[in-house]
């Protein structure tokens, strides 16, 4: 008996060649009880759609070396040009930095504090911050190699942070600094304590909410050079975030809705992604009053100046126009969703991303939930298109060459012509096979969420119906049919008489 297998041993001798051979058969032990897990000296770790693990690889008795790795583990989880802060509670101060920098390099809270007194021959113009709350970025591609700076793992991606799903080596973050204490935590290189109230947010992407750091079990460290072999760190504190859902009025994205069989497009909602102060105590525009329908290439225009548009299609449809018109969504980004088409086995949408800011998007992605029609869903013609096994959602990314979504750029004449937004646009197409019942006409074919680069972006209120809701497509030639029918039995009819 041997572990967990009886292990039978067999012999065979050939009478041709005069050499004997052994075989070995093994079957499992039912005596066999399997060791309990090993208790964890301290919590376990914790699942989170972003984490943060401290990890002290050095400790002194005056100062310790530290590496932050973060790590994306939500699915349509993202950051861009990411800001990390968090807050010292025992004066510590930042001495150097690799991997990461911090946006000030202020000395003087050092100088004429604690620090100073107890470090009175330290250069403290070569620290690297002395802020309670410092702010920490990434460094950007090139300093990659740096031997200074980089030379680290994971380390300068300058800011981003993309979903495992997109890619898993891009899904990590690394940086290691050194920590200088003050008394009387210098005298004790066991007196560790990890920085509170972390925070990290990105140009366009979620908001997070971030947990105090929970001691953990040291973090296991392979070998440098190979060998078979770990090491442990000091220390190890994780942080959990997760994923917090914008408030009305306060998302980064929006969404409009239109359709073939409705002429008018449902806009962004008023103030979609916030509305500043200034334009309510102007009087100009309307916080609380809903979005004006809007002809189709009003959507390429800038907010701006979609003013007369909406008034002129607002008169043309004899609907009534507010003294005050809605104040603008503000959004940096906003996605339309189109109904393309409706016929009796099928049905296609088409989906535009703008971009209105100056600055653009690389490696985007959009994420579409459809409740009632994502068992349909087949293929996207200019798009990467994905089924996620959860929450029936689509998820959508630029094919290679296409994955760059450009900021907005002077018209034709700059004179004259508004600003032209940055867009892609992709058809999508689905069966009606998996989803009988399914009502275009009646919004079955709008998503109930939309996400962009993670970010949830707010939808519209209403979407576009068609008159009388009846279904379009396969049945669409019966009133032409009917009215053919109904003239030739008029005709005859006359012609009897």
């Amino acid at each position: 008996m041997h572990g967990t297998m009886n292990i039978v041993k067999l012999f065979s001798l050939s009478f041709y060649t005069g050499t004997s051979s052994m075989y070995v058969c093994c079957k499992p032990d039912p005596k066999y009880k399997a060791k309990k897990a090993k208790k964890t000296q301290f919590l376990p770790r914790q699942n989170g759609d972003l984490s943060f693990t401290y990890d002290i690889l050095q400790a002194f008795s005056g100062s310790y070396l530290a590496q932050v790795t973060i790590e994306n583990e939500h699915p349509l989880g993202r950051l861009d040009h990411w800001n990390l802060t968090w807050e010292w509670t025992r004066g510590e101060f930042i001495n150097a930095m690799r991997g990461a920098y911090t946006h000030k390099r202020d000395s003087a809270q050092c100088i004429y504090g604690a620090a100073g007194e107890y470090y009175k021959d330290l250069d403290f113009s070569q620290v690297m911050n002395c802020e309670k709350r410092p702010v920490i970025a990434d460094l950007p591609r090139d300093r990659a190699q740096d031997e200074k700076v980089g030379k680290l793992p994971y380390c300068c991606r300058n800011g981003s942070l993309l979903p495992p799903l997109m890619d898993q080596s891009r899904a990590k973050a690394v940086f290691q600094l050194q920590v200088f204490k003050i008394p009387p935590d210098v005298t004790n290189r066991t007196a560790l304590y990890p920085p509170q109230k972390w925070h990290i947010d990105g140009v366009l992407n979620p908001e997070y909410e971030c947990g105090a750091p929970v001691r953990v079990d040291p973090t296991e460290f392979p070998d440098p050079s190979g060998l078979q072999s770990v090491t442990d760190a000091i220390a190890s504190w994780q942080v959990v975030c997760n994923i917090t859902r914008p408030k009305v009025k306060q998302s980064r994205c929006c969404v409009s809705f239109s359709a073939y069989y409705n002429d008018s497009v449902v806009p962004c909602n008023t103030c979609a992604c916030g509305c500043t102060d200034e334009d309510e105590d102007a009087g100009t525009c309307d916080q609380d009053a809903p979005a004006l329908l809007l002809p189709a290439e009003a959507l390429l225009v800038p907010f701006a100046n979609r003013s007369e548009k909406a008034r002129a299609w607002a008169r043309l449809k004899h609907r009534e126009v507010p003294k005050r018109l809605p104040c603008s969504d503000n959004c940096g980004v906003s996605l339309n969703w189109h109904i393309n088409s409706d016929y009796r086995s099928g049905w296609t949408a088409r989906i535009t991303l703008f971009n209105w800011r100056s600055d653009p998007f690389e490696d985007w992605f959009a994420a579409v939930q459809m409740k009632k029609a994502y068992p349909g869903y087949e293929n996207v013609y200019s798009f990467n298109g994905t089924r996620l096994p959860f929450n029936d959602t689509v998820f959508f990314q630029g094919l290679p060459g296409l994955n760059y979504l450009m900021g907005e750029t002077n018209g034709s004449n700059p004179k004259t012509d508004p600003r032209v937004p940055g867009k892609q646009q992709s058809v999508i197409s689905f069966s009606k096979k998996n989803t009988p019942g399914i009502n275009i006409r009646h919004g079955d074919g709008f998503p109930t969420k939309v996400f962009f680069n993670g970010e949830e972006c707010e939808i519209p209120r209403i979407f576009p119906v068609g008159s009388g809701g009846r279904k379009a497509g396969g049945n669409g030639f019966l009133p032409v049919l009917l009215a053919c029918v109904l003239t030739f039995v008029l005709m005859v009819d006359r012609g009897l008489h």
